[in-house]
């Protein structure tokens, strides 16, 4: 069995090799809306967790703009420093990203010091993912750390097709790593089996 470390590896070449197989215009078309039965679990008025995707990442931003003209607040990670925690803060600019500024991981996130916000629903990043919605993420334990503070937030994963993990138990699980309610992908969503 490979380590995480190792997996993340071989999952990041296997994503990057997909996504620059997708000519631009599909790709644009791809995670432009959340599925109807994703949506059918989201409250009316909760907070939305959301992230600013990186070149190789599910996209997002569709997202912010589709939750923001349904009257949600929509939140982005945000980190102080390195050796931070990660909390949300305020988007305020869902359509765009002239709000954002490079945060100490490189990555962009609010900028100055917007409203922190607990968002009830996180769509989350990842690298890969099990069939029945167990994550691999980047590897700092960021969102595992959140997600156990905050018992009870509906988290569910972004992730392209390639990114699925199989057989699932080739993704060595710790006591800390959790579980997610889904994962979309372009073609499909998956729901864990005990749900």
């Amino acid at each position: 069995m490979s380590t995480k470390s190792e997996l993340r590896e071989q999952l990041r070449a296997l994503r990057r090799v997909h996504v620059e197989a997708q000519p631009d215009r599909i790709r644009a078309l791809l995670f432009h809306r959340p599925p109807a039965t994703t949506l059918e679990m989201i409250a009316e008025d909760a907070v939305i967790g959301l992230y600013h995707a990186s070149r190789y990442e599910a996209p997002a931003s569709a997202y912010a703009g589709f939750f923001a003209e349904r009257g949600h607040t929509i939140a982005l990670p945000h980190f102080t420093a390195r050796d931070a925690s990660m909390t949300f803060r305020a988007h305020s600019d869902p359509f765009g990203a002239s709000d954002l500024a490079p945060g100490p991981f490189g990555l962009l996130q609010p900028a100055g010091e917007p409203d922190e916000l607990v968002p009830e629903v996180l769509f989350v990043p990842l690298v890969g993912f099990t069939e029945d919605c167990e994550r691999l993420g980047q590897g700092g334990g960021h969102y595992d750390r959140w997600l156990a503070e905050h018992p009870g937030r509906l988290a569910i994963g972004l992730a392209w097709d390639a990114q699925l993990i199989e057989p699932a138990s080739a993704l060595p699980l710790e006591p800390h790593d959790q579980r997610l309610a889904a994962v979309v992908t372009p073609t499909r969503i998956y729901r864990p089996s005990n749900e």
